[in-house]
């Protein structure tokens, strides 16, 4: 009888798109086992009427799932790997980081316009502190709205709330079949995404090492060479998902650059740079690039963020 694994996952539309590609693949690259997945939702998921930022970050629509592992509910967890925190709990590990599809942001308007043929005041629908720094840097006009919820709630917003654009990931949009509705894909020098936006990330137990083994058959190197290095940026700037942080590593060959940014939250302080160097020293990248970005100001900017949630 085949060995059954269990996958653990959040009960969200686009969480169980990335779960059941996972749970396909996984079984075409181990004929010899079975999946059954287990959903459940977290903090972050029944929490819709606050800002994350104001919540605070650690785990947020993690910890349920790391906690159901450690008490061997689930054998591992699938993650947007944005949503991972830069330091997992005791006991627990990635087993693969899967090949990185478009990691920028999109902008779905409701005209069909870009960003910068947005009317003088336009009202843009975003929750993400990273974004909306970046967007009032490139727009200072802007009206920014919150905008939680899962995807069908947040297109519905657009013409509910009479939002002139909304700006989502990428990745999720295509994933639920949205592609059709983007209408410009901003570039990265007007907003570089959440570290490890565009990846799918697969979270097990240590000392686990046939889970390992499984999982791993999934791990894309170039792709966990870049978001390796964007989440050692962000430990070492001691950043979470819901601070004004974005990063993105590129990998071409055996070569890895890195851009990063930190703002601060009206958009009127940014700061930009790179690093470029071998995919093999992703985490050394990270944290030379996050140096770089504090000798610049980036610890002073992100301490006024931070006094701004206390």
């Amino acid at each position: 009888m085949a060995r059954e694994i269990i996958v653990g996952t959040r009960d969200s539309a686009l969480a169980m798109w990335q779960t059941n590609w996972v749970v396909d693949n996984l079984k075409k690259l181990n004929p010899g086992y079975s999946f059954r997945v287990v959903s459940m939702k977290t903090q972050g998921d029944k929490i819709l009427d606050v800002a994350l930022a104001k919540i605070g970050d650690k785990g947020l629509f993690t910890k349920e799932l790391e906690s159901a592992m450690l008490d061997r509910e689930i054998d591992l967890a699938v993650h947007s790997m944005k949503d991972l925190p830069t330091v997992l709990p005791e006991g627990l590990m990635i087993g693969a980081i899967c090949e990185r599809v478009d990691p920028r942001d999109v902008v779905i308007s409701r005209n069909g316009i870009s960003l910068e043929q947005l009317p003088h005041g336009a009202k843009v629908g975003t929750s993400s502190l990273r974004r909306c720094a970046q967007l009032l840097s490139y727009r200072s006009d802007l009206q920014l709205d919150p905008l939680r919820g899962n995807l069908n709630t947040r297109m519905a917003k657009l013409e509910r709330n009479n939002m002139d654009a909304i700006i989502l990931a990428a990745a999720g949009v295509e994933r639920l079949g949205w592609g059709e509705r983007i209408t410009e894909r901003l570039s990265t020098d007007v907003c570089l995404p959440a570290v490890g936006q565009g990846s799918i990330g697969i979270e097990i137990r240590e000392g686990d090492p046939e889970v390992y083994e499984v999982v791993h058959k999934l791990n894309h190197f170039p792709s966990e060479a870049a978001i390796t290095a964007e989440r050692a940026l962000l430990r070492r700037l001691e950043g979470g998902c819901q601070i004004p942080i974005g990063a993105l590593g590129t990998v071409e060959g055996d070569e890895l650059t890195l851009k990063g940014v930190v703002a601060g939250l009206d958009g009127k302080e940014i700061i930009r740079s790179s690093v470029s160097g071998k995919a093999q020293d992703a985490v050394q990248l990270g944290e030379t690039l996050a140096g770089q970005l504090i000798e610049m100001g980036a610890d002073k900017i992100l301490k006024a963020v931070r006094q701004e949630f206390v």
